[in-house]
């Protein structure tokens, strides 16, 4: 009976397993559309692709698969918000999913930030990743800003490095803007955000906690990542102090290829622009 029992208990361990594995293979494709305060006849349009968090030692959306639920759509930019791996061996395995992204051919180009994972890499081999994301024109962004002018409105792209790893800056990030225009601000850990009473943006994007990854019934391991977690603001559209931000779900897990109440995240935007 206890043999018996024990057997059971396997196969239920297995089986859930089997099922926390299978969550990881289906992108869930997430269009977002926040509402702007400032709608005039002035306005334009910008479609933004985010990809996050790919975490290629442990991803099982490939390449293929990317540009298969993507190749009917059309984007104005593309941002990547950190954490694409943390292992020098995995350096070449990026080059497939980067000419999948460079097949898009946003309007407004691709841009990318860093996360605490890309950092774990010894200098020599972060250099080769940054090296190998300018290789396939893609701005790589580490506390700087960018100038876009969509249908003559101002857009400032602000790439704030990763805070878990005390690499942001912000008053080097926002260097040089003027008051007029709008900004988007590109990040890795959405706790950033809290640090920001000083420093206005519209919009911003972000990842790193993917959605809890493993939610049953709640994300307890993730009480280690900051004041957000502890209010549940962990995933999606979310409105904090008069601040707008999205964290997006990430297409690849850490430490163990499962996850559980959260799916890997591919989000489109569709942000109204408008200058005062």
């Amino acid at each position: 009976m206890i043999l018996l029992f024990f057997m059971l208990i396997f196969l239920v361990l297995v089986y859930f397993i089997y099922r926390a594995n299978k969550n990881t293979k289906v992108a869930i494709v997430n269009t977002v559309a926040p509402v702007s305060a400032n709608v005039s006849p002035n306005c334009s349009n910008l479609r933004v692709l985010q990809l996050s968090d790919m975490h290629l030692e442990n991803l099982s959306i490939s390449p293929e698969k990317l540009y298969n639920q993507l190749k009917q759509e059309n984007f104005d930019l593309i941002a990547l918000t950190g954490d694409y791996l943390d292992r020098t061996k995995s350096i070449p395995k990026i080059i497939p999913y980067l000419e999948v992204i460079q097949q898009f051919n946003p309007k407004y180009g691709i841009y990318a930030v860093f996360g605490n994972h890309d950092y774990i890499l010894r200098e020599e081999s972060f250099g080769r990743l940054k090296a190998l994301f300018e290789q396939y024109d893609i701005k790589t962004m580490q506390n700087q800003n960018d100038t876009i002018i969509v249908e003559g409105n101002l857009i400032y792209i602000i790439g704030i490095d990763d805070y878990h790893t005390k690499r942001s800056n912000l008053s080097l990030a926002y260097n040089g803007l003027i008051e007029k225009g709008y900004r988007l601000v590109l990040t890795h850990d959405p706790n950033l955000v809290l640090q920001m009473e000083k420093f206005d943006f519209d919009y911003l994007l972000a990842g790193h906690f993917h959605g809890g990854q493993i939610c049953w019934p709640k994300p307890y391991h993730l009480k280690k990542f900051g004041k957000l977690v502890r209010l549940n603001l962990i995933k999606g559209l979310i409105h904090y102090q008069g601040k707008v931000f999205y964290i997006n779900e990430g297409l690849g897990q850490t430490l163990f290829n499962i996850r559980i109440g959260s799916r890997p995240e591919i989000t489109i935007h569709e942000l109204t622009i408008h200058n005062l």
